[in-house]
């Protein structure tokens, strides 16, 4: 920890909770609000989503008195409070827009004993292809409070998100590395990250994404599974193999290669002297992984 944070204590009255964020469904920024705000609204959506009112914005416009006053009233606020709630709600959709925001999710949106409105807690997350018109946001980030091995990953352009499983998955595209985690735990394993190479990845990218997942000390068998367009099996072979003679590889690795070079890319792997297990196909690939965890 290098920093803490110091805010005055506040003396809340009612807990209520409000977003505003880009809605894939709506096509644009919208208000998502509930008063029954200081606990997980995914239980809420769960258990009474009719306490969540969606408002959707107009971006060319921006939201309308109207719409404001009707959040102001769906949260229940007094009459004389509506003024003073509506400037807020306008004041946030501003900064939402300015800041190239995803997201600002605001729980609890606070009412004071004294009629004051304040945001209690906030969450915001920014547009990263705003980064270049955004630097002043951009420079708060602090690498320390990340993970180490995303960190890394993302000096060698790689998507990488740790989990929590103990099966290292290293695999090229986002979806299919969706269906090789969903594959791994329909047998009863449990995948250890997310890791797409992407569709061009080269030798050196595939072999710092190796050695990313064997320094994770929960990993006790690797997955890769690699469906070649654009890239080449040979170079996942090639890449594969030299991390592996690099780090002294101690975990199963099963290997599953199908595109272009495929053939070319198995031989390297039969060739290499190493005990990689391949596979004929994604199913086969998660049965054997799974399966190494038991011997």
């Amino acid at each position: 920890m290098k920093s803490v944070m110091i805010a005055e204590a506040i003396d809340i009255k009612r807990e209520l909770y409000l977003s505003l964020l880009m809605d894939p469904m709506s096509g644009g920024p919208t208000f998502v609000y509930s008063v029954k705000g200081g606990m997980d609204i995914e239980e809420v959506a769960h258990t009474t989503p009719e306490a969540i009112f969606r408002e959707p914005i107009d971006i060319s416009k921006g939201p309308s008195p109207q719409q404001l006053l009707t959040i102001a009233k769906n949260l229940e606020f007094r009459p004389e409070l509506h003024s003073a709630v509506c400037n807020e709600l306008a004041q946030l959709y501003k900064m939402f827009i300015n800041l190239d925001c995803t997201l600002v999710e605001v729980n609890p949106f606070s009412e004071t004993a004294d009629g004051k409105i304040y945001c209690g807690d906030a969450k915001m997350n920014f547009d990263d292809n705003a980064a270049f018109r955004q630097k002043d946001v951009f420079s708060l980030h602090d690498p320390t409070e990340d993970d180490p091995r995303e960190v890394a990953a993302a000096k060698f352009n790689l998507n990488y998100i740790g989990m929590t499983g103990n099966i290292g998955c290293l695999v090229n595209g986002a979806g299919l590395a969706m269906a090789t985690m969903d594959i791994i735990k329909y047998y009863k394993g449990e995948p250890a990250n997310f890791l797409d190479v992407g569709g061009g990845a080269s030798e050196q990218q595939v072999s710092e994404a190796f050695k990313i997942l064997t320094s994770d000390k929960q990993v006790k068998a690797i997955l890769v599974n690699i469906f070649a367009g654009i890239m080449k099996c040979d170079t996942i072979a090639n890449g594969v193999v030299s991390a592996a003679k690099k780090i002294n590889l101690s975990v199963p690795v099963v290997v599953r290669l199908a595109g272009t070079n495929v053939n070319i890319g198995k031989k390297i792997l039969s060739e290499s002297g190493l005990p990689i297990i391949t596979a004929d196909d994604l199913d086969d690939a998660a049965k054997k992984a799974v399966a190494t965890l038991s011997k």
